[in-house]
C-alpha cells in the first residue's frame, strides 16, 4: 500500500503461526480490541478506502460490520473473503460463512474471492467461463455492489482471468499466467491495490483493471523464500 501512495492503518483481528509451508494455527484477538481499533483510527486519521482480509471467526465478522455500521462509514469497502490459505490452511471458522454472507457482503463496495472461497460461499464449481459467470451471479445476489471472480486458480489456462461483475455487466481482466510458484499474497496483493485505487478515486473497473496490473508485475518480480511458496513482491517499484 505503501508502493501506491497510501498509509496503510491496520486493525489486527488475529495472529498466525505460519511460514511458507502452512499456517499452523492462529490466535483470534478479542471482538472488542479489533472493534477499539477500528474506531481508534477513525476517529483520530480517517480513512478513504477499507479492506478486510483474514476475520478469523463469526464474532469478529459481526463485530467488523456492526462497527462499521455504528461509525456510519460510507467510503469503498473490499471485501477479500479469506477463508484458507493458498496450502488449503482453515483460516475461517466454518460458522462465520454465514456472517460473511449476511452481514458483510451487503456492506462490500467489491468482493474477491478466489476459486476456493466461491466453492466455500455460493457452492459452485468455478470451472470454466460459464462456470465463472454463475458464480459472480450467485455471490451478487448476497449484496455487494460489485463481484471480483478471480481466475488465478484455474490451472487449466495458460491466462488467469478475472471477471467483474455489477448485476448486468460483465468486465474480463485477463493476463499471462506468471511461471512461478511464488505466489504467496497474491490475492492479499490484489484486493489492497484495489482499495488503494478507489481510495485514489479510480471507478470500481478501473481499480479492478489497476489492481490487476500490479498483481500481475509483483508476481513478476516474486522471489524464493523458505522451502515453500515465496512472496509476491512490490519492491520492484524502488527501480
Amino acid at each position: 500500500m505503501t508502493m501506491l501512495g497510501a498509509h496503510a492503518c491496520v486493525a489486527i483481528t488475529a495472529v498466525t503461526v505460519q511460514n511458507t509451508l502452512g499456517v499452523k494455527s492462529f490466535h483470534v484477538v478479542p471482538d472488542e480490541v479489533v472493534a477499539g481499533q477500528m474506531e481508534a483510527v477513525v476517529s483520530d486519521i480517517g480513512i478513504q478506502a477499507a479492506k478486510t482480509g483474514m476475520l478469523a471467526s463469526s464474532a469478529i465478522v459481526s463485530t467488523v460490520a456492526a462497527t462499521w455500521r455504528r461509525l456510519e462509514l460510507t467510503v469503498p469497502l473490499v471485501v477479500d473473503p479469506v477463508c484458507a490459505s493458498m496450502h488449503g490452511d482453515p483460516l475461517l471458522a466454518p460458522s462465520a460463512l454465514d456472517s460473511l454472507r449476511d452481514q458483510l457482503f451487503p456492506l462490500a463496495t467489491v468482493v474477491t474471492p478466489n476459486l476456493d472461497e466461491v466453492r466455500l460461499l455460493v457452492d459452485i464449481a468455478v470451472v470454466d467461463s460459464e462456470s465463472q459467470r454463475a458464480a459472480a451471479k450467485a455471490l451478487h445476489a448476497l449484496g455487494p455492489r460489485w463481484v471480483l471472480v478471480k481466475g488465478g486458480h484455474l490451472r487449466s489456462s495458460e491466462h488467469s482471468c478475472d471477471l467483474l461483475f455489477d448485476g448486468s455487466d460483465f468486465h474480463e481482466f485477463d493476463a499471462p499466467r506468471m511461471p512461478t510458484g511464488n505466489d504467496h499474497g497474491g490475492g492479499d496483493t490484489l484486493a489492497a491495490a484495489v482499495a488503494c485505487a478507489l481510495a485514489h478515486g479510480f471507478s470500481v473497473p478501473d481499480a479492478v483493471g489497476f489492481g490487476k496490473q500490479w498483481v500481475t508485475e509483483c508476481l513478476r518480480a516474486a522471489y524464493p523464500l523458505g522451502r515453500g511458496h515465496g512472496p509476491v513482491s512490490p519492491l520492484f517499484r524502488l527501480s
